[in-house]
């Protein structure tokens, strides 16, 4: 069961944009100032056009029209080259502000537990890493600097229109309740349907995802008319949502519309009458009914960037949501005095009331192979993930060296245990690069040795370039098989004292595994392993062995003495060594 990360409320989205305003404060200041002066070189052409008015009506000599009109023609090019650096300002600023946040929610997310994004499934995170953050480029980059001009634009524009008639200028008032209504009617309904219909394109994304993810699974038993009908169900949700916020644009653009084009006519007619009746001259009239149709441009790319806003801040809010996610353990510098794990009653859920582990106890003494064998489903993994502290135990506890693995902050936790799964990750980079990542100072013979010990020897040798071969997507092809290995390559070089193994040879055929596990054992030498397997081979070699059934161990002791039991363990090895275990384990 998936649980989605959490989203900011409104007060924390504004505390976080209070904060980037405040640490960018000196920049936008300048932006706006650029700005304001560009809006106000724009508004002189109303005012002097009314002033050429007045002069042709009063009989004025030609002189001081020629005079008003350079004026304006000089207004128009001050404005031009202002605007020109006001834009550029405002574009750098949200390129700025846009790198600072993407690099927080980067780190951010890379700090997650990852307990937390197993939980929540792969398709929010992907959704806030993607959608969310490309609509949060487009808000930061776009949007707020739009706003902000439009805003200081109609202020000015306004403003001026009192300063050039002020009779004149209340017929702007006609427009004002209608588009405050209407804001405030689209404002009060649009955080919860675009929140809506950007969960629903999360729920899509991970369905998408985890069909694609498992395509041969869902072919191999029968499932697609199953996840087509998820899709189908998933696209509908979609769909109500983006019909939603459809409804609300649909509502408010028209409202809107309607609010800043009456302002114009409503002054046209009142300037008319004014000047009929001596309050109002013909050049105040035209000056401020220029200004009512100058304002439209500011007020409309206001209620367009305005809807943008809204999508940015939904975003915004789910990607400031990921600093909330709670820690899954609090460091308590202590440091372990030895390098035993132990597990003592320990119980886990993934949902709350229904454990998977039912008061698991083992002891792990340093150096000890153990291999965790049982039917799929029984909790090895689980049990692993805890033996390996990427899970906090619900109760009980899981140390090392007497102290609990929730203890430890995440940097000494992986000098302690590593869990090497199934799962595995070829980076876009160099071989080199992605083996470095383990241990960023080694040597290139420190990585050759790695590679070795994993008997990927022969494979660096065949690459075109060796370590500086480009590998993962658009790079040279990584099978799977090799993939693992470098996989398990970097857990060499990480150089911890336990390793847990959740059937980290899986993806290998069965004799090329028997090879590697081979290789490995002389790496792995001195070292505590836990290894989760299906290959009962693994079990035959190890130390001790444990079967889990059911959230439980059932059976715990050496291989030998299991089989003599006759219990669990002695059926599944009957079972394996007499139809498909290799020569070299009978």
């Amino acid at each position: 069961m998936s649980t989605a990360l959490p989203v900011a409320t409104p007060a924390e989205v504004r505390r976080e944009a209070g904060r980037l305003f405040r640490r960018h404060r000196t920049t936008l200041t300048v932006a706006l100032v650029v700005h304001v002066l560009a809006a106000g070189a724009g508004l002189a052409g109303p005012f002097l056009l009314g002033q050429m008015v007045d002069v042709v009506t009063g009989s004025g000599s030609a002189a001081r029209v020629d005079v008003l009109a350079a004026v304006l023609a000089g207004c128009i090019v001050v404005q031009a080259l202002l605007t020109r650096v006001a834009i550029r300002r405002s574009l750098v600023l949200g390129e700025r502000v846009f790198a600072e946040l993407r690099e927080t929610f980067i780190t951010r997310v890379l700090g997650l537990p990852l307990s937390t994004v197993e939980r929540a499934g792969t398709g929010d995170l992907v959704a806030r890493t993607t959608g969310d953050i490309d609509a949060l480029s487009r808000t930061v980059r776009f949007a707020v600097p739009e706003i902000l001009v439009a805003l200081v634009t109609t202020v000015l524009t306004l403003t001026a229109a009192v300063l050039a008639g002020p009779l004149v200028a209340l017929g702007a008032i006609v427009g004002a309740p209608l588009l405050i209504a209407g804001t405030r009617w689209y404002l009060k309904r649009a955080r919860a349907g675009y929140l809506w219909e950007r969960a629903s394109y999360a729920t899509i994304n991970g369905t998408i995802t985890e069909t694609v993810d498992g395509a041969r699974t869902i072919e191999a038993l029968g499932l697609g008319d199953m996840r087509v009908t998820r899709s189908d169900d998933d696209l509908r949700e979609a769909f109500a949502a983006e019909k939603r916020t459809l409804f609300l644009r649909s509502v408010w653009f028209p409202t809107a519309e309607l609010a800043y084009v009456l302002p114009v006519v409503a002054t046209l007619a009142w300037g008319a009458w004014l000047a009929s009746a001596g309050h109002a001259t013909a050049g105040q009239v035209t000056a401020v009914v220029l200004y009512m149709v100058q304002i439209v441009d500011p007020v409309d790319r206001l209620v367009s960037w305005l809807d943008e806003l809204q999508v940015g801040l939904t975003s915004f809010a789910r990607v400031v949501g990921i600093a909330n996610v709670p820690p899954d353990r609090t460091p308590s510098g202590a440091v372990p005095s030895g390098e035993d794990i132990a597990a003592e009653d320990v119980r886990y859920a993934y949902v709350e009331g229904q454990d998977v582990l039912h008061g698991v106890s083992l002891d792990l003494a340093h150096g000890e192979r153990l291999a965790m064998v049982g039917p799929s489903g029984a909790g090895k993994s689980t049990l692993g993930r805890l033996l390996a502290g990427i899970h906090p135990p619900r109760m009980g506890r899981v140390d090392v060296g007497g102290v609990p693995l929730v203890d430890l902050d995440v940097d000494r936790l992986r000098r302690e245990v590593v869990l090497v799964t199934q799962e595995h990750h070829v980076f876009v980079g160099t071989l080199r690069d992605n083996l470095a990542l383990a241990a960023p100072s080694a040597t290139d013979e420190e990585l050759l040795r790695a590679l070795a010990a994993v008997d990927a020897s022969e494979l660096v040798e065949a690459l075109p370039d060796g370590l500086d071969t480009v590998v993962g997507s658009g790079g040279h092809q990584v099978g799977p098989a090799f993939a693992q290995q470098i996989a398990l390559a970097r857990i060499v070089l990480a150089d911890p004292h336990t390793l847990v193994l959740d059937e980290a040879t899986s993806l290998l055929d069965p004799r090329a595994a028997r090879h590697l596990e081979r290789s490995l054992s002389a790496v792995l030498s001195g070292r505590t392993v836990v290894a989760i397997a299906h290959r009962l081979h693994t079990a035959h070699d190890a130390d001790r062995v444990a079967v889990v059934e059911g959230g439980r161990i059932a059976e715990l002791g050496s291989h030998d003495d299991l089989v003599a039991e006759g219990g669990a363990y002695a059926a599944l090895w009957e079972s394996w060594h007499g139809s498909s275990a290799p020569a070299d384990a009978r």
